[in-house]
């Protein structure tokens, strides 16, 4: 989600929230926020700790400079982050200035050491260039380690972890792992997955773009890989396809009260999944994401029915 997107999910948002969640949103930026009902975790197979649910993605709309209308307005969302019990950002190196402006904002909170903070770099760059990415990584982040260190956009097949081993071992990182949000690279990097076996894997994954069900996933599973989902919205696709509809009777049954909490409970259902990361550039969209981490997801039974209500909209 990005601020280009932001009408049509204030549209929707506005059609489906209730009276209740929708006066809370009104009056939100100045009221602290604190859940009352704790946001679910799931542990990271390769370690056992514990990772909140519910991220928050950079790409876009933390790329700016010298505006202090979009600083703000980041900060509260990263305190409604914070306040919410979320941990894991996700960034990159090749995100324009996201990196800088998270690196400040974080510093600017006082809130490094709650966070579980992700970044990437170029799979295809050289030694060289992999590690002045991870060194301006760290100075942007104000921080001498990232919990999570990324290749980016994996598509060899023979692509080797030996370098982000290393970084691992020297401290640099926390974790290691890769990502794809493109159909072309899953036959590639299925193949490192099984072969690496990552601490983590992201994947685009969403109940308009469920590819990812076929192979990737389970093969994650199968790797002991914590999986992280970008694009969960569809790059807002999903939002113009609800437009202005109500939702569906059953979606009360897993607690959904948005058409965003039901596209995240959807994804947080698959038992592969360790957390979502959509992009998030307001806090009342902070605060409607975080709601899908708490309380009841979908069975099986409700995954299938979730499935056929959406693929027979037109």
């Amino acid at each position: 989600m990005n601020s280009r997107t932001d009408p049509s999910r204030r549209r929707v948002l506005a059609a489906s929230a209730g009276a209740a969640l929708a006066a809370v949103l009104a009056r939100f930026p100045r009221v602290a926020w604190a859940a009352e009902v704790p946001l679910r975790t799931r542990p990271i197979p390769h370690s056992g700790e514990q990772l909140p649910v519910v991220g928050i993605g950079t790409a876009v709309i933390y790329d700016f400079e010298n505006d202090p209308v979009k600083y703000a307005e980041r900060r509260q969302v990263i305190q409604t982050f914070v306040a919410g019990g979320a941990r894991l950002i996700d960034t990159a190196h090749s995100y324009g200035r996201a990196e800088d402006r998270l690196g400040e904002l974080v510093a600017d909170l006082g809130v490094r050491e709650k966070l579980f903070l992700a970044t990437k770099f170029s799979f295809a760059a050289d030694r060289a260039a992999a590690t002045a990415s991870l060194q301006a990584s760290l100075r942007r982040l104000k921080t001498n380690r990232v919990d999570l260190m990324q290749a980016w956009n994996v598509g060899d097949p023979n692509y080797d972890f030996g370098l982000l081993r290393e970084w691992k071992q020297q401290g640099f990182c926390r974790y290691v792992g890769m990502t794809t949000s493109s159909l072309r690279q899953y036959e590639a990097i299925g193949k490192v997955l099984t072969r690496e076996k990552p601490d983590f894997f992201q994947v685009n994954y969403s109940l308009g773009d469920r590819e990812a069900e076929s192979n990737l996933l389970p093969a994650a599973r199968d790797a002991g890989a914590a999986v992280l989902i970008n694009l969960p919205f569809g790059r807002n696709s999903l939002f113009r396809k609800a437009g202005g509809r109500p939702l569906p009777d059953f979606a009360a049954e897993f607690g959904a009260r948005t058409w965003a909490q039901f596209f995240l409970k959807f994804i947080l259902s698959h038992p592969a999944v360790t957390a979502v990361i959509p992009g998030t550039d307001k806090p009342e969209y902070m605060l409607d994401n975080l709601q899908a981490g708490r309380g009841p997801l979908p069975d099986a039974a409700l995954r299938k029915r979730t499935i056929q209500y959406w693929d027979a909209l037109t």
